[in-house]
């Protein structure tokens, strides 16, 4: 898989680690100008690591739903282009909004992702990429209500915790409900277990039908 621009491979105490451009976060290693993208702490940082190809490109107008004290989001805003953030709760978007103090393109709100129409008047819409890491019950829907704001030609990345849907059922079960769901809205690229690097989670890379 060729990675995009923006994203490398760069040696960190001899070691080869995925790496992005830009100031440091979460206590990352840091390398001329590059810092290691924790896959184990990050969900899109581990769809890297299998070889999935999620969608983001140099440039990328992004919507990212979860975006929590920044750990992802920021590896994303190293690359992208305008890059809305969504976080409900108040206390991780206070780290966000540091973290955005370095990254102009970054741009955190603090609002509900089940609830698009509360920022549908800030959140271009013909967006190239919509990122997904919400903890919540009903994520296939989260994804499909924020499909508004993708182009035709955009693509989700999104993460299922299958605890944050039912924490009593089989995980398998809970990820092909949640895929069948979310193809009544996108055609499913690519889905695959992030094992070893986030238990009971599903990685899908899909495209709006």
């Amino acid at each position: 898989m060729a990675l995009p621009d923006g994203i490398q491979y760069r040696a960190f105490d001899g070691e080869e680690r995925l790496a992005t451009r830009g100031e440091a976060v979460y206590g990352e290693p840091v390398a001329d100008g590059w810092r290691a993208w924790d896959a184990h702490r990050s969900k899109v940082g581990a769809m890297y690591e299998l070889g999935m190809e999620p969608g983001l490109e140099s440039g990328s107008e992004v919507l990212y739903l979860g975006a929590a004290n920044g750990t992802t989001v920021s590896h994303v805003a190293d690359v992208s282009g305008p890059t809305y953030a969504v976080e409900f709760a108040a206390r991780p978007l206070r780290d966000l909004l540091s973290v955005a103090e370095t990254r102009t393109n970054l741009l955190p709100l603090l609002k509900d992702a089940r609830r698009p129409e509360t920022y549908a008047h800030v959140v271009e819409s013909g967006l190239d990429l919509l990122v997904q890491d919400v903890a919540t019950r009903g994520q296939a829907r989260v994804a499909r209500a924020n499909r508004r704001f993708l182009a035709d030609d955009g693509r989700l990345c999104l993460s299922i915790k299958a605890r944050s849907e039912d924490a009593t059922c089989d995980p398998e079960a809970v990820f092909a409900d949640a895929l069948d769901e979310l193809r009544e809205t996108y055609t499913v690229l690519d889905s695959r277990r992030l094992d070893p690097f986030h238990a009971d989670h599903l990685a899908v890379v899909a495209e709006p039908r």
